[in-house]
């Protein structure tokens, strides 16, 4: 239907895309997994991408600002995510982009850590947000007198 390749399969889950994009559909076997709400029609989550660390950051610190909090936040190896519950209950991930090519991820796939470890490693996102700060600060340039 979607011309799909499997750029990642193992017993839990399969990954598919059909671009360059490490996966648009992810598949999960979970078993004892109990379905959601029936108004979700199956969904566990929708995704999307921003272009960097920064922007994926900054959105955090937008929506805390408006009481809003992610109900979970890890690095799955291929992206860092956070997701949030949209007033039904479905999930919704914003992520970025961990490696900065399909060659480097496909690498990294083949090299067995995500077979290792699919879920990924979860994080406290005040961290990772003062530890960019800090990097980001390390990079300018000094100010000039």
């Amino acid at each position: 239907m979607l011309g799909a390749r499997t750029m990642f399969r193992n017993e839990m889950l399969c990954f598919l895309s059909y671009d360059d994009e490490h996966h648009r559909v992810a598949l999960i076997h979970a078993p004892g997994h109990s379905p959601g709400k029936p108004e979700t029609a199956g969904v566990d989550h929708v995704a999307f991408t921003y272009g960097t660390l920064d922007d994926l950051l900054h959105t955090y610190e937008r929506l805390k600002r408006h009481g809003m909090q992610p109900v979970w936040t890890i690095n799955h190896g291929p992206t860092t995510s956070l997701y949030y519950l949209d007033p039904e209950g479905v999930k919704v991930e914003l992520q970025v982009d961990n490696f900065s090519s399909p060659e480097e991820l496909d690498a990294w796939f083949r090299s067995g850590d995500f077979a290792a470890n699919p879920i990924g490693v979860e994080f406290d996102p005040e961290v990772l947000l003062a530890r960019h700060r800090a990097e980001t600060a390390q990079r300018q340039p000094p100010l000039a007198a």
